[in-house]
């Protein structure tokens, strides 16, 4: 969560852009914990935009979460596979006389261990020795990326067509170290002790000065004083100050490298590059759409503060667990105002004490927005008993609170449908975007879609076709046959995944459950007494939307009761069996369904308590192997068929 508050020059910027920015919306954005994929590279483009012409508004480690929480939605969403544009002026583009990408990121040790892996792992493929493997370490440079090819000057631009930016040599602009024009890809970049002595009391930051160098309009005097001493330069990456050596080298010595490289020159940096000098490597590794592969960005950036807690809020994710919210007395961190911050959970809040009037030391480091380093005054937690979003009772699920209320918890309700659909797996209309689309139409309840007809998923915006399509789908969704533990387990109660959903049906109806007691439950192996607890406190909490969709009827296969398993005469009565490969008499599913109603228990890995590893087409050696190992039988699938007959 940032706070902002928009400048004159960012709104200026915004009225440049080719896409619509509506500021008040944007700045709620920004105050959001969590945002969906569509916001996401809404935020991330106007922040870009800002960033690139001077004005920005969030820093890099901010704008690094905002790419990493769109990975985790969606990796394959276009905008983490293309480079980010370099700047918002309405000059015309020009061909880049050769790609200029964006470079992966690693904020840890072991994040450049993995890439060194990769590395190794090409070198093994094309027959290089690992002692031809050197490693070429240079600072990153904080400033605006371009590309001289000794006639023309170009910004960076999406990474295949920048802009004409040559009027920054014309303007008196030198390359750095004395180096000569036409040396490739670089960035432009003001001295440190330049911009300290001279502008910090005319700019905010060097990022203004290195977006008016290039600017169309006349440039600034102030600006043009620092290019005529010399200040301003153009520094390409292969002059670099550098450290090459053999890859084990670099991994031994690497804090000593870093440190060794950090303040060597007096320009900005906010890491070091890392790359293999092997060019055969390179050219067998290639790139992305993105990013070289055989090319890494180690950032470091930390900075700390000790601050008060004012309170900590409970808030309701949508998955349904309780964060913490730390509302802190205002603090100017790495650049940013920072008032609130994110406790992991609950028990955090409790073991450390961490209450009102409490002082925490805060720190900004990688892809963390500001999080809790350390508790340095406790004060007393205050717990939260009920759920803020619908008033439900919490319940302790390891370290966190959780709100069991799957169905009627604003907060909850699009999740809730989303997992619905997903879990029940014969509905392929209602992924993420079109439950999004239905629930911000204020649908919250699964029953409520399965009601809807095609003319009022028109009125929501969706096609004459498309809308046909999403009726018809969910007619099917009640006809195609799916098993009650699965339809029971898509109602996302705590405690509640598929296998636990089972075994309660083996002993229970599906009705039934909703009558069990907490002893009752307890009775049945495998469930602990707080684990039962949760359950029947999550079964209750959906009973009345359950109902409502049972009713709807479902083509439900019931779960064979372990009375009617015992006794069963079959020759797999009482074996744990795992089925794998592709299997030619009917899908692995299918198989194991049956394998059920013949007395048998299936599970889905080999240990040393099962029976049989039944196994099809296109099997891997080592599952295999493994069922070798722990002495379990293995038997094709002709050969499990004889068996049962």
């Amino acid at each position: 969560m940032i706070e902002v508050n928009f400048t004159d020059e960012q709104l200026a910027v915004f009225d440049k852009l080719d896409f619509e920015v509506d500021p008040i919306e944007l700045k709620g954005l920004f105050s959001k914990p969590s945002l969906n994929e569509y916001d996401l590279v809404y935020v991330l483009k106007v922040s870009n935009a800002l960033y690139r012409e001077g004005v920005e508004v969030i820093n890099d480690d901010q704008y690094d979460l905002y790419i990493s929480m769109l990975r985790d939605i969606n990796h394959l969403n276009p905008y983490l596979n293309s480079v980010e544009p370099e700047v918002v002026s309405e000059a015309k583009t020009v061909q880049l006389p050769q790609r200029m990408l964006s470079t992966e990121k690693a904020y840890s040790l072991d994040d450049i261990k993995k890439w060194l892996k990769r590395i190794l792992k090409a070198a093994q493929e094309i027959n290089v020795s690992e002692d031809e493997i050197n490693i070429r370490v240079t600072p990153k440079l904080d400033g605006y990326a371009a590309y001289d090819d000794g006639v023309t000057l170009y910004t960076r631009g999406d990474g295949y067509r920048g802009q004409n930016v040559t009027r920054a040599f014309d303007r008196g602009l030198k390359v750095a170290v004395g180096g000569q024009r036409g040396l490739g890809p670089g960035e432009i970049v003001i001295k440190k002790s330049y911009f300290n002595k001279v502008l910090k009391n005319q700019f905010e930051n060097s990022r203004n000065i290195q977006a008016a160098i290039i600017a169309e309009k006349k440039v600034d005097e102030n600006v043009q004083r620092a290019i005529d001493n010399g200040a301003c330069v153009f520094y390409p990456f292969s002059i670099l100050e550098n450290r090459t050596a053999h890859f084990s080298e670099i991994l031994s010595n690497f804090d000593s490298i870093i440190e060794e490289l950090w303040d060597v020159l007096d320009f900005d940096i906010d890491g070091v590059v890392l790359e293999t000098t092997h060019e055969a490597i390179k050219e067998h590794m290639g790139a992305t759409r993105k990013n070289h592969r055989w090319q890494i960005a180690f950032k470091v950036n930390e900075d700390s503060a000790d601050v008060e807690v004012l309170d900590v809020i409970p808030q309701t994710s949508r998955t349904g667990r309780i964060s913490p919210v730390a509302e802190l007395v205002p603090t100017k961190l790495s650049g940013a105002t920072i008032s609130r911050v994110t406790v992991h959970h609950y028990n955090m809040v409790k073991t450390k004490r961490i209450g009102r009037g409490a002082i925490v030391k805060i720190v900004r480091s990688g892809l963390v927005i500001p999080k809790i380093e350390k508790v340095l005054k406790e004060s007393e937690p205050r717990i939260p008993e009920f759920c803020p979003s619908c008033d439900s009772h919490l319940i302790w699920e390891s370290d966190h609170l959780i709100c069991p209320n799957k169905s009627d918890c604003p907060a909850q309700t699009e999740n809730t449908l989303i997992h619905f659909f997903k879990t029940l797996g014969n509905n392929d209309g209602f992924g993420p975007k079109v439950i999004e689309k239905l629930n911000n139409f204020g649908i919250k309840h699964i029953h409520e879609i399965y009601e809807l007809k095609p003319h009022q998923f028109k009125i929501y915006g969706f096609g004459q076709k498309t809308s046909q399509n999403l009726s018809d789908q969910l007619k099917a969704s009640r006809e195609i046959q799916v098993e009650d533990w699965r339809f029971l387990s898509a109602f996302g109660v705590s405690r509640l995944g598929g296998g636990n959903c089972e075994k309660l049906l083996r002993h229970h109806s599906l009705t039934e459950l909703f009558t069990l007691s907490v002893d009752e439950i307890v009775r049945i192996d495998g469930f602990a007494q707080v684990s039962a607890e949760a359950i029947v406190e999550g079964l209750n909490n959906i009973k009345k939307e359950f109902f409502k969709v049972y009713d709807l009827g479902f083509n439900l296969l019931v779960t064979a009761k372990e009375s009617e398993s015992i006794g069963v005469d079959s020759p797999i009565s009482d074996a744990l069996i795992v089925f794998t490969g592709s299997m030619l008499q009917g899908s692995r599913s299918d198989m194991e369904k049956h394998a059920k109603s013949l007395g048998a228990k299936v599970g889905k890995s080999v240990s040393t308590k099962t029976t049989f590893l039944v196994t099809g087409e296109r099997v891997g050696a080592s599952k295999i192997n493994d069922a070798q190992k722990k002495g379990v039988r293995i038997l094709t699938e002709r050969e499990y068929l004889d068996l049962i007959g």
